[in-house]
Formats: C-alpha cells, structure tokens, sequence
C-alpha cells in the first residue's frame, strides 16, 4: 500500500496524483490490481439475482482504479516518457486490450444490459438514455451478438491492433528524434531570425555541441522551413520530414500502417459493417459516408480553385528572384510564401514575437476565460507535476467555487511526442453520493522554448495553438455531467473540436490583443497598424491550407473506406488517392500515413475529416459572437451552458441547435476565408 496509484485519496492538494511518487513500478502494479478489481465489480454485476435494472447495471461505477492508473500511465508515455515506460505500455496494452474484450463479451453482462436496454429506456432522462445507448451500443460494438468463435476472432485482432498502435507510435518518436541537423558554418544559416539561431544553440549545448541544432520538432523546423536561405539545407530537412517512418530503418511504419489498416477492416466486417469507416461514423454527428463525402466535395469545390492560384502567386515571386525556368518544389513553399506574404501585408511572424512573451499570451488567454465566463486561475505550487516545464492551476467560477485544476505543459522535450493535445488526469462526474467530482486536466504543447537571450517568445500561429488547446481545456473545465463517460470531451469525435477551433477565432481580434499584446522589453502595446495588417493577412493562402487538410482527410476517408484489404504498396495508394489534391511534387520515399499518428493510433482513424467538420461548427458559432459581441457575457454564457457543460448528454445536433436555434451552414466558412463575397447573414 505504500503505492498511491492504489488509493482513492492521494491525501494531496485537490486530491491530485503525487507524480514523485510514482514509477513504472507503481504504474504496473496499479494497472493489474485495476483490472482485478474491475473484473471483480463486473462477476458481481452480471452474477446479481435481482431483476436488471439501470441502477445496479449500467450505472454501477467499476473501473475508476483503473482509469485512475491508465490515465498516468498513458500521459507520462506521451509527455515525458522513458524506455521503461515504453516497454510498460507495450507489455501493458495488449492486456488491456484482453481486459476491455472480457467485459465486453460477457455473455452473462450483456443480457443484463440488454434486459434494461429493452424495458427501461422510456424511463429515463436524457442523459441516463444516452448513458443506456452508450453502454448497449458499446457491447454490440464490441462483438456481444457474434458466436464464439467469431468473439474469439474479435478478440486477437483487437489485442494485435493494440500492440501495433503502440509500436507505430514508439517508432514515430524515434525516428523524430533520430534526426538532427548540426550546423556550423554561420553562412549556412542565413536568413534565419535570432530567435530561431538562440532556439538551436541552445540544442546544441544539450548535445553537448558547437553551432546549431535543427531538428523535427515543431518550433525548429517551422522556423527553418520559413526563413533558412540555403535551398539544399532546406531540402534535407523536408526531405527527412516527408519521409518519417519510410526510409527502411529500424523505425520503419510500413509494414505496420497497412496492418493496422486491415486490422480495422477486419474488425469492422466481424461486426457486420462493409467498412470500418461505416463503423466509426455510426457513432458520429456526420452519421455516415455519404455526409463526410458531401462536405470534403464541396470544400474542394470552393478551395481548390484558391490553392491553385495561392501556388501560382507563390511560384510566380520565386521566379521573380531565381528565374523564369525555377521551378517551385515543397521545400521552396513555405520559404516563398512568407516573403509573398510579406510583400503583400508587411507582416512576419518575427514581427510579432516581442509582443507574444509566453507569460503574456498566457494571462491574455486566462483573461479571455475570465472576460467571457468569469472564472479565475491560480497557479498553485504545492500541486506535484511531472515535469519541471509543467505549471499546475487551481480554477475557479465566478462566485468563487472550485472547479478543476489545469496542468500546463508548454515545451519539446525529447521524451515528448511531438503536437499538441488536451488530455485529463482525472475525469469529471457525480458519485453516488451526490458528490461532483471536480476534473484535472492537462493540456500539452510545444511551443517555443526560453532562449539564454530571450524568454519564451511565440508566433501568432502557437498563440492559436494555445487558444485551441484551452478550448479543449474549457470544455472539460466547465463538465456538468452525472457519469464519467459522458462527461467533458467525451462527445463524438467530429464535435470535440468545436470548442477547441471556436477559441482560434481570438488570436487575430484586435481587443482580444489588446490585453496582452505588450513588448517583453519595453511594454509598450503592439502597434495598432502592425494588428491591421496582421488581420488583412488572415486569409492569405486559405485555399492552400485548406486544401493541405483536405488531403489528410481524403487519405483517411480512403484507407478506412476500403471493402478489401490493402494489398497495394501504402505510398503508391496514398499517392493515388489523393493526386487531385497534389499542389506541389512529391519526393521520393514521401508518405504521409506511415507518420500519421492521428489516424493510425490517435483515434482519429476514419475521422480526421472532423476538423473541417468542426471548422464549419466554429465559424458558425463565432459568427453568433460576431452578431451580439465577441466579448458579450450573456452569448458566453449560452454557449457554456448549451455546449461546453453538457460533455455527452445528448445528441450534439441537439446541443448545437440549443445555442445556435439552427443548424450550421457552410457560409460563414467561406465568408470567414475570402473565398466567396458572401453576407453574414444566415
């Protein structure tokens, strides 16, 4: 017992998890003790004599031990991993994955379920309907109606699915780190601002190195791509990028994308689905196919012809400065659409740095929550992290109650996978004492580091990285719900994102700018000429970076919507599959789905399409701030109330009718980017 991963009360501020205290040693033993104890609450429930009902069926609480310990475990592997770990989480997931298959084909629980499925539903309220249909469907989902051989079936390749998963993303992490770009020659890094020169001097002191590091992550190879003079540099590093995962190493995802792939088709077809695509949207706003398919046309529609003459405008201003014979190459984009951008708005990211000091934009986004919601945040030392980069805040509403804490994490490490994502620590819900279980949630990034010349300075793209991340963070924040499964970002996978992109609407509003926006040396406010030009630049390239996403989404679309399995090369059918979305040429050894955690392990498989999705939700809902005032109390309130409180309660149609009195429409997208002169009127 000397472990508090095994302990419903940590005896810690807010009850949170004593990270210091907790190893991969702890991790294991609590990870097995909550699979025994879970196993034990379900003999009991599917053993009990008494008539099934929702109370002593579905509502029974049985894996909060294990939640507790999966949910550490899972985190320290994505934001401050070690070998150790990794080897735990790859001994641990596919007996997770066996755990979750018991469960869930217990013959005995299913019927159970079932009888209270059948005769109680018309009983109860919404939220307890939609906690039944959560419950039935899951078990249906996961084989309850197959024999037993095809649940045997089910089974082994949902424990190969889960392995699979962990080694992509292992040798994803790897492979990232394995590259580095050591510099020396100050010539060759011409072009390149002071910040970016400070950021790979300092990787390189790490490593214990003279000159310049550049890697993959984020920040640095952002910051190289746009800036760095010399072309062939330049190609190494996309050339490395594009081909993660691909170059026949150790690392190599191969092999492992096509059968995660199959895998899932495999799934799909046990269950009686011609397609895993067909399987996940039966559980999403969109509903089906046919829905998902409809939007990326028309988004093509509008956006490609855009893209087409983003790249014209761009190609044309290399040819200006090379030649008329120069032809654009990927590694040339974004390097010459930031001197077009320039040339045309007078604005650069690096313009923008002084004013965006990380302690700064982070009291600018708090605020916002504060401006709009009431709520509060203070940092709270006493509460462990697992990091020394982590901040941890207690949060609060308007009248002073307590409502969660907010863990910060907001640099690269090199145990860190690279990103950024809001995940929680401990869920929101109601026990069964009435008690309202505040959440903990955590969200991560990685931003630009602190320099020895400079704290952390951002570009207006990691400010929307942030505002995006709170949005996620907020979502969870505000959580009113009774059952944990329900609750925060527990909602169907193509509404999620609508908190999280309704947030970047902020970072280019001119008040919104005005409460942090400040010089980290001199204080002065960031000039008003400078946020004009800022805003007239945002729907610069709208078409390109749509289109960018829209290849994802097809890829995804592509792969999940397969009837057979996938017997071609996967880059040959990547290749093919989205040529008509190809502005650029490709490289050889270019794949993306060999790198693409999002659909191959992060749960967006069959779902990336979402953010286009929730793009057209979060125009929509801003545009209602628009109408009635971006900072307007009453219109924050609604939306918190009909939106970012009630998690999975309901259908989110219904939710975003509640808010909205309507459903979106595609208009204020389109509006938003320049693409079409269209009113904003609905």
């Amino acid at each position: 017992m000397d472990n508090p991963l095994l302990k419903t009360e940590y005896g810690t501020v807010r009850n949170t998890i004593p990270f210091s205290k907790i190893g991969v040693r702890e991790m294991e033993e609590a990870v097995m003790e909550g699979m025994r104890v879970e196993d034990e609450i379900i003999r009991s429930i599917a053993d009990n004599p008494d008539t099934p009902t929702f109370a002593n069926t579905i509502a029974v609480e049985s894996g909060e031990l294990l939640s507790a310990a999966t949910g550490v475990m899972y985190n320290i592997m994505s934001a401050a991993t070690s070998d150790e770990t990794d080897d735990l989480v790859q001994r641990m997931s596919p007996l997770l994955t066996e755990h979750n298959n018991r469960i869930m084909m217990s013959e005995r629980l299913f019927r159970r379920v079932r009888y209270v499925y059948e005769n109680e539903m018309e009983q109860l309220d919404h939220e307890q309907q939609m906690l039944l249909e959560d419950v039935y469907r899951s078990f249906v989902r996961n084989g309850a109606l197959l024999d037993d051989e095809r649940k045997k079936e089910l089974a082994a390749l949902r424990v190969e699915l889960s392995s699979l998963c962990v080694a992509f993303d292992r040798n994803r992490l790897q492979d990232i780190n394995a590259f580095e770009m050591h510099l020396t020659d100050r010539g060759l890094t011409a072009g390149l601002p002071q910040s970016a020169l400070d950021a790979a001097a300092m990787a390189a002191r790490e490593r214990g190195k003279e000159g310049w590091v550049f890697t993959l992550d984020s920040p640095s190879y952002v910051a190289f791509m746009t800036y760095a003079d010399n072309r062939d540099l330049r190609r190494r590093m996309y050339v490395a990028k594009a081909t993660l995962c691909h170059s026949g190493n150790d690392n190599d995802n191969t092999g492992i994308a096509k059968r995660i792939v199959n895998l899932r088709l495999g799934i799909a077809k046990l269950l009686g689905y011609d397609t895993y695509a067909d399987f996940v949207l039966e559980k999403r706003m969109a509903s089906n196919v046919g829905n998902v398919t409809t939007l990326l046309e028309q988004l093509c529609q509008y956006y490609l012809p855009a893209a087409r003459e983003d790249v014209r405008r761009v190609e044309a201003l290399a040819r200006e400065e090379m030649g008329g014979d120069f032809t654009l190459q990927p590694w040339d984009f974004t390097y010459y659409s930031h001197k077009l951008k320039k040339r045309l708005y007078d604005i650069d990211s690096e313009m923008l740095r002084p004013y965006l000091s990380l302690d700064n934009v982070r009291k600018g986004v708090f605020g916002l929550a504060t401006t709009l919601y009431g709520i509060t945040f203070r940092r709270n030392e006493s509460i462990e992290v697992y990091h020394p980069d982590v901040e941890a805040y207690e949060v609060y509403d308007a009248d002073g109650t307590y409502l969660a804490v907010l863990y910060a994490d907001f640099f690269p490490r090199s145990n860190k996978q690279s990103g950024a994502w809001m995940t929680d620590f401990a869920p929101q819900y109601v026990d069964d004492k009435g008690v309202d279980h505040r959440p903990h949630v955590s969200i991560v990034m990685n931003l630009t580091k602190p320099t020895d010349n400079a704290p952390s300075l951002l570009t207006i793209s990691e400010v929307e990285t942030f505002l995006h991340e709170f949005g996620h963070a907020l979502h969870g924040i505000f959580s009113m719900c009774r059952y944990q499964s329900l609750s925060g970002t527990n909602v169907y996978r193509d509404f999620v994102e609508l908190p999280s992109q309704f947030m970047e609407n902020y970072a280019t509003e001119t008040d919104f700018l005005g409460t942090f926006a400040f010089h980290y040396q001199t204080g002065e406010p960031i000039p008003a000429e400078l946020v004009s030009r800022l805003r007239d630049s945002r729907r610069y390239c709208a078409g390109y970076s749509c289109v960018r996403q829209l290849g994802f989404a097809t890829l995804d679309m592509a792969l999940y919507t397969l009837g057979n399995p996938l017997e071609e090369d996967i880059a040959a059918f990547e290749h093919r599959c989205t040529s008509h979305l190809q502005l650029l040429p490709l490289v050889p050894g270019e794949c993306m789905a060999v790198q693409f955690g999002h659909i191959m392990s992060g749960g967006y498989s069959a779902g990336y399409y979402s953010y286009k999705w929730a793009e057209v939700l979060d125009a929509d809902a801003f545009e209602a701030f628009v109408e009635e005032g971006i900072f307007n109390r009453q219109t924050a309130r609604r939306f918190r109330d009909t939106i970012l409180s009630q998690g999975g309660k309901e259908h989110p149609m219904q939710l975003y009718r509640r808010f909205r009195g309507s459903e979106p429409t595609i208009r204020p997208l389109l509006h938003r980017d320049g693409i079409e002169p269209v009113g904003t009127k609905r």
